[in-house]
Parts: structure tokens; sequence; C-alpha cells
């Protein structure tokens, strides 16, 4: 009986043996299944966080080339118009040159014309040509 008794319990170990490894095989393979929803649920995360760290990065960088285009149009639009005020003021500058220029021209046109007209009348005067009834024609003594 003892042979039997013994095969009875080798075989009843053995069944708990089996039972344990079953119970342990099921923890094992719970935690691997936690372990592997963690990782995923970290990864997922970490994609998250990285799509908004890459589009807050985009966002300040159309900011930053808007408010830059922004400041450089300004930039243009002073230039454009400095230099149109520099461009009226040269061309009032041309104009008062010219009107002044032709002022003097005249003058001194009329002051060659006055000197010439004397010079012909004094040559006349001493030709014995000369008007001797002009009211403004002063005779010169000699």
């Amino acid at each position: 009986m003892a042979s039997h008794n013994q095969s009875y319990r080798a075989g009843e170990t053995m069944g708990r043996t089996e039972e344990k490894g079953n119970q342990m095989m099921g923890n094992i393979g719970e935690k691997a299944q936690a372990a592997k929803d963690k990782a995923q649920q970290t990864a997922q995360a970490a994609k998250d966080k990285t799509q908004q760290t890459a589009q807050a990065a985009k966002d300040k960088t159309q900011q930053s080339t808007q408010s830059g285009q922004g400041r450089a149009k300004e930039m243009i639009g002073q230039a454009k118009e400095k230099a149109s005020e520099m461009g009226q003021s040269t061309k009032e500058s041309a104009q008062s040159g010219k009107d002044n220029t032709g002022g003097f021209l005249q003058q001194t046109g009329e002051k060659v014309k006055d000197i010439a007209q004397g010079a012909t009348e004094a040559v006349k005067q001493t030709l014995g040509m000369g008007q001797k009834d002009d009211p403004t024609h002063q005779r010169r003594e000699y």
C-alpha cells in the first residue's frame, strides 16, 4: 500500500506544482500585459508631449516670422516715405535754383543791354549822330 499511497501523493504534489506553475504563469502574463500597457501609455504621453512642443515651436516661429515681416514692411514704408520727401525737397530746391538763376540771368542781361545802349549812344554822340532833343539823355561834358 505504501507504493500506492506514495504514487497518490506524488500525483497530488505534481498537480499542486502544476497549479502553482499555472498561477505563476498567469501572474507573469498579467504583469507583462500591465507593463506593456504602461509602456504604451508612456509612449503615447511622450508622443503627445512631443507634438505639443513641436506645434508650440511652429506657432512661435510663425509669430516671429510675421512680426519680422511686419517690421520689415514698416521699415520699407518709412524708407519709401523718406525717399519721397527727399525727392520732393530736391525738386523744390532745383525749381528754386532755376527761378533764382533765371532772375539773375535776366538782371545780368538787362545790365548788359543797358551798357550796350549806353556805349551805342556814346559812340553816336561822339560821331554827332546822337539825338539832342531826348529829355532822358544827359550830355556829358569831357
